[in-house]
């Protein structure tokens, strides 16, 4: 291809990216879901919320599921103003117990409903909440309300498997993550400041 040829299709591309920045008019926080059954759901999310905060801006993090696991993002986080409130009883297929995970659930759901209701917070991220909303641990009615009656400019990242249709059709980015290929299946185990 020439150089002309090349210049003149990267002018194009040029002109239709400068018209769809033009035509962007809307601010406000919106919702932004991870979901699928690939890795780097949470990654993708802490990516995003660990810009905000590099941006100056205040972030909240609520993260279901995780317990009591070595946390390489709340290590960085943290120290940075970034309030993390986690899920007392981790992961629920070691718990097995519905009565004491459902509790942990809405404990933990209730620094949530605080954070989504919060102002000064730009950014919070539900991890791993669609499970809580699948598992029935957590009605989906009170998340699309809390996620409804937010503060306008607040934007919330919602991370897990199987996110329900609604929360889905209410976000304004979706990315599905699809495995392809994964160390865990080849027997590497998890390990730590990659896996989590």
């Amino acid at each position: 291809m020439s150089d002309e040829r090349h210049q003149q299709r990267q002018q194009r591309l040029k002109d239709q990216v400068d018209a769809r920045v033009a035509a962007a008019k809307d601010e406000r926080g919106i919702i932004i879901v991870f979901t699928g059954n690939g890795k780097g759901k949470t990654t993708a999310a802490f990516g995003t919320a660990t810009r905000a905060v590099g941006h100056g801006q205040k972030v909240g993090v609520i993260q279901f599921i995780k317990g009591e696991w070595p946390n390489g993002e709340r290590n960085l986080l943290e120290p940075h103003g970034v309030e993390f409130q986690v899920m007392a009883t981790g992961f629920t297929w070691d718990t097995q117990n519905r009565e004491t995970d459902t509790a942990a659930c809405l404990a933990v759901w209730d620094h949530a409903k605080r954070m989504l209701a919060d102002p000064a917070l730009n950014m919070v991220l539900l991890d791993e909440i669609t499970y809580m909303v699948a598992y029935d641990y957590l009605p989906l009615q009170d998340v699309v309300d809390a996620l409804n009656n937010r503060p306008a400019h607040q934007t919330v990242i919602v991370t897990g498997r199987g996110c329900h249709r609604d929360i889905m059709e209410m976000a304004d980015t979706v990315s599905e993550l699809r495995p392809v290929k994964h160390a865990f299946d080849a027997g590497v185990k998890a390990q730590i400041g990659i896996d989590y």
